[in-house]
């Protein structure tokens, strides 16, 4: 049942997926009417589950049971990059009625498609502007905006829905810090029920809630990230300690229940010794046999009970503990010299040159042109021909072929192809079942490898991408990533500034998560600006 307080209620919900992967094992459990950030590893289904709760999907068994109206932002926006962005926030049919009529069409569809909504443009301008959007947005197409403005502008969309519900998934996503901190904003004054999946910790801190999803068991934590952190590590550390106590325990009653047989067997043949030596008389030793054989039986009986007890307490204490699988990132020796040019970034004014293996970062508000930067590099060491950046005295020219692209949106997969079938385009010499072992470090495996890419959840497209752009044979010289930690759970951050740190290739990195950029050991961090100049950072 239902809690009366409870947004949403999920009772013995299941899914699976066409090819027979389960997502979701019949998941209990239920949100509150504040604001809950709902985490979990990679792969353990918390897109599924926002997926089911909007209605996208439909579980194979269970109820989902809304206590109102649910508005949801997905975690990959479905663009079409033709529309304005007054489509994208769902107002575009009112809003052109609205000014259809104020300019004299009084055709009664009109009236119809307005409603209620005769203040439809001003609010959505109000609502434009607290996502720090310019009101005029509303009439630019959204190929003009950039992926940060793109979520925000979502965001202000379903403001606008006024839904009592609304899920967001990854929503910093693409978002720089300017942008993040409106939408921290946002989430702080935000009203009715918000259930959110992140890995940003800055935003999971804002939430009143913390639910996880783990091994298809959802339980929730009253409080945000850092407390439930807490409260997770220590125990785990208790779930550890009983664990080692329980193991004791049951090595100390296998010991003596492996005595006890000793001391009968030594008994069974002195009493052996005795009858066949005919020390004591028939009729006695046949009894003293019989009472020694109730004996044994009773002790075999108490001390096999006690070091089954001790095993059970050991199984029930190990399941406790968990054993999270990690990414395991090693990045191929590309085999270049520490002297070799890499590639050239200059802004009309001044030149870098990335050589070697260098760690250089690109930082910047969101449309400033970074990614495009980052795109033309890209084409040139293709010999693709140019791609314009927003400001044309930036120049960005690769001086290898060997590149490994990475973009924001992770676009470079087919999407109806194989797992398998995409990483083996980029490393087609390498044989099916070494392929296959590799990707098995970045936690693909099994079935997964042959589901086709457009099933996957974020964090798996991410790794798939990933494994595309680091297992390529032969090896590149730059890896270039753009937002890289997007889609990737704190665990897998860890092994990716890991292998990046060990990669004797060079590597050219957009990133608004600056925690991420001061792992990594960087030699040199660009800051571009909405003009196209360019400034070292120190």
């Amino acid at each position: 049942m239902s809690s009366p307080s409870a947004a949403v209620t999920l009772d013995q919900v299941s899914f699976a997926w066409p090819d027979g992967i389960i997502a979701l094992d019949t998941v209990s459990g239920s949100f509150g009417s504040r604001r809950t950030g709902l985490v979990g590893r990679n792969g353990a289904g918390k897109s599924t589950l926002l997926r089911l709760i909007a209605g996208d999907l439909t579980p194979a068994s269970g109820q989902i049971l809304r206590s109102d109206r649910v508005a949801y932002l997905p975690q990959r926006l479905s663009l079409e990059t033709d529309r304005r962005v007054a489509d994208l926030l769902g107002i575009a049919a009112a809003l052109d009625a609205v000014r259809a009529i104020t300019a004299g069409d009084v055709d009664p569809a009109h009236f119809e498609a307005v409603g209620d909504d005769w203040d439809i443009e001003a609010r959505a301008e109000a609502s434009l502007a607290e996502a720090g959007l310019d009101p005029s947005f509303l009439d630019r197409t959204v190929g003009e905006l950039s992926g940060g403005e793109a979520v925000l502008a979502a965001v202000a969309g379903i403001r606008l829905t006024r839904a009592p519900i609304t899920l967001l998934d990854e929503p910093t996503n693409n978002l720089d810090r300017d942008a993040r901190a409106r939408l921290a904003e946002m989430v702080r004054a935000w009203k009715g029920t918000l259930i959110v999946v992140s890995h940003d910790v800055s935003l999971l801190e804002l939430m009143d809630d913390t639910a996880e999803l783990h091994g298809s068991a959802m339980n929730v934590f009253g409080g945000p990230y850092s407390e439930w952190r807490e409260w997770m590590d220590a125990e785990q550390g208790a779930a550890r300690q009983a664990e080692r106590d329980a193991a004791q325990a049951y090595r100390k009653e296998k010991r003596q229940r492996i005595e006890a047989e000793a001391k009968l067997a030594t008994r069974a043949q002195v009493a052996r010794k005795a009858f066949d030596e005919k020390r004591v008389p028939k009729i006695i030793a046949n009894g003293r046999k019989m009472a020694a054989q109730v004996s044994a039986g009773r002790l075999r009986t108490e001390v096999r009970g006690k070091e089954d007890a001790a095993h059970e307490a050991l199984d029930l204490a190990g399941r406790r503990v968990r054993d999270d699988d990690t990414m395991k990132i090693e990045l191929p020796d590309p085999g270049m010299s520490a002297s070799r040019r890499i590639a050239t970034i200059g802004d009309g004014e001044r030149t870098w040159i990335v050589q070697g293996p260098e760690r250089v970062a690109l930082i910047g508000r969101n449309g400033v042109g970074k990614t495009t930067l980052l795109r033309r590099l890209v084409a040139s060491g293709a010999h693709e021909g140019d791609a314009p950046p927003v400001n044309p005295n930036l120049h960005a020219e690769a001086h290898t072929d060997r590149i490994g692209y990475l973009s924001q949106r992770i676009d470079g997969l087919d999407e109806h192809a194989s797992v398998v079938h995409n990483v083996a385009a980029a490393a087609p010499h390498v044989p099916d079942k070494e392929l296959r072992n590799r990707l098995a470090r970045f936690l693909i495996r099994g079935a997964t490898m042959d589901r086709p890419v457009v099933s996957l959840s974020g964090g798996e497209r991410f790794r798939v991408a990933l494994a595309k752009l680091l297992l390529a044979d032969p090896a590149p010289h730059l890896v270039v990533l753009d937002e890289p930690t997007n889609n990737l759970d704190l665990d897998t951050v860890d092994q990716l500034v890991e292998a990046l740190r060990a990669y004797r290739g060079a590597v050219l990195i957009v990133s608004h998560d600056d925690a991420f950029l001061a792992r990594l050991g960087l030699d040199l961090t660009l800051e571009l600006d909405a003009e196209g100049r360019l400034t070292e950072v120190h």
